[in-house]
C-alpha cells in the first residue's frame, strides 16, 4: 500500500516547464482567421525539386540481402573509412530513434519509441494496416537512467510515445518543440519547450532546435476537437567543441536546409530521413512533408555534411508511405550513383552503432 501511495503521489507531481523563445527565433503563424495560434512552415509549399527520380528508381543492390523483394533486409556492404573525429557515437535504434553518446560521457536520445504507437492508435493502425511494427530490442534500464536529455522532433505517434516516459529518471531533461508539454504525463518531469533556433546547453553540449518542413497533430475527434499544428516541429543540432551533429526530424525538402547551413556552417554528422514519401493516392502531399532519397542527398549537399546516416526505413519501421521495408534504401543507393553524389553515406542496420 505504501509503494502504491508513493507511486500515485509521484505521478501527480506537476512537471516543470520552461519556454525558450529567443528574439532570434523565426516562428511563423497561420493567417487564417480563427487559427492565428497555429504554426506554419517557414517556406511555402514547394513544387520545384532539384531532382526527381521518375523511372528505374529501385535498382538491384548486391549489398542488401533480403528475405523478399526489398523486404526484411540487411545491409551487408562496406561503409567508408572516415576521419571526422567529431566525438559522437551514433546508434540507430530503429525508425527515427537514435542514441547519441559523447566522448565526455553524455548521452542523448532522439525520438525514442521502443514499442507500438500509444493506445488506442496502435489498435487502429493494426486494423488499418494489417500488421504491427516489429519492435526493436527492449533497452536495458540503464539506458533510461543514464540519459542526460531526450529530444523530440514533433508529436506524431511514431516519434513520441508517452508510455516510455515514466521509465526515465526524473532528472532527465526533455527538450521539445513549443506546445509539447501539455501532452506529457504528470510526474515531475523537466521539460524545455523551444522555438526554432532556440538553444539550451546541457553539460558541454549545446542543443539547437532548428526548422523542418512538416506539420503536427495527435488528437482528432470529428466535429469536437483537433490539434492540427498547435505544437511546433523541427530538427536538432548538437554542438560540442566546434563539432556538430544534425538530426533532421521528419521533413520535406525546402530552403530551410540552406538556412541551417548558413547559420552553422558545414555539418560533421547528418542524420537525414529517406522514407515515407510514397503514395499512389496523394503523392504530392507525401513529397511535401517527407524527403525522397534524392531530396535527402540534395539536402546533405546543401548542409555540407561530412557524412550522412539515412533513417526512416527498415525492419523496425511502420512502413507508412513506403513500398516495402527497404525500398527507400534501394532508391538511395540508386540515386547516389546516378547523381554521383560525393557525400559519404554510412548505412547502419537497426541496433548498430558507429563512432564519428
Amino acid at each position: 500500500m505504501l509503494l502504491l501511495a508513493l507511486c500515485l503521489n509521484a505521478c501527480s507531481v506537476n512537471n516543470t516547464v520552461q519556454q525558450i523563445t529567443p528574439d532570434a527565433n523565426v516562428l511563423r503563424y497561420s493567417k487564417v482567421q480563427g487559427y492565428e495560434d497555429r504554426f506554419v512552415n517557414l517556406f511555402a509549399r514547394n513544387t520545384d525539386y532539384p531532382v526527381t527520380c521518375n523511372e528505374d528508381c529501385y535498382q538491384p543492390q548486391k549489398n542488401i540481402a533480403c528475405h523478399a523483394h526489398m523486404q526484411d533486409c540487411t545491409y551487408t556492404g562496406d561503409n567508408p573509412e572516415l576521419s571526422i573525429n567529431a566525438g559522437f557515437t551514433v546508434k540507430w535504434i530503429g525508425h527515427a530513434s537514435f542514441q547519441i553518446n559523447t566522448e565526455s560521457g553524455q548521452q542523448f536520445l532522439f525520438d525514442p519509441v521502443f514499442g507500438q504507437f500509444d493506445w488506442p492508435v496502435n489498435w487502429a493502425f493494426r486494423l488499418a494496416a494489417g500488421f504491427n511494427r516489429r519492435e526493436p530490442a527492449q533497452p536495458a534500464d540503464d539506458l533510461f537512467w543514464q540519459t542526460d536529455a531526450v529530444m523530440y522532433s514533433h508529436i506524431h505517434y511514431d516519434h513520441f510515445n508517452k508510455s516510455d516516459i515514466d521509465a526515465f529518471a526524473r532528472n532527465t531533461r526533455f527538450l521539445t518543440p513549443l506546445g509539447f508539454a501539455a501532452h506529457f504525463p504528470k510526474g515531475g518531469f523537466k521539460i524545455a519547450e523551444m522555438a526554432w533556433y532556440a538553444s539550451k546547453t546541457i553539460g558541454d553540449v549545446t542543443a539547437h532546435f532548428v526548422p523542418a518542413h512538416h506539420f503536427s497533430n495527435r488528437i482528432v475527434v470529428p466535429y469536437l476537437y483537433e490539434d492540427e499544428n498547435t505544437t511546433l516541429w523541427g530538427g536538432w543540432l548538437l554542438e560540442k567543441d566546434g563539432n556538430t551533429l544534425y538530426f533532421a526530424g521528419d521533413t520535406g525538402y525546402s530552403p530551410h536546409f540552406k538556412q541551417i547551413a548558413d547559420r552553422f556552417g558545414s555539418i560533421d554528422v547528418c542524420l537525414i530521413p529517406i522514407a515515407s514519401y510514397f503514395s499512389e493516392e496523394s503523392p504530392d502531399w507525401y513529397r511535401q512533408v517527407h524527403t525522397t532519397p534524392e531530396d535527402a542527398l540534395t539536402a546533405a549537399t546543401e548542409l555540407r555534411c561530412k557524412v550522412m546516416v539515412p533513417w526512416g526505413y527498415g525492419n523496425y519501421s511502420w512502413q507508412m508511405g513506403d513500398k516495402t521495408s527497404h525500398s527507400a534504401l534501394f532508391r538511395l543507393l540508386t540515386m547516389k550513383e546516378r547523381l554521383a553524389s560525393d557525400t559519404p553515406l554510412y548505412i547502419l542496420n537497426e541496433g548498430e552503432q558507429v563512432k564519428f
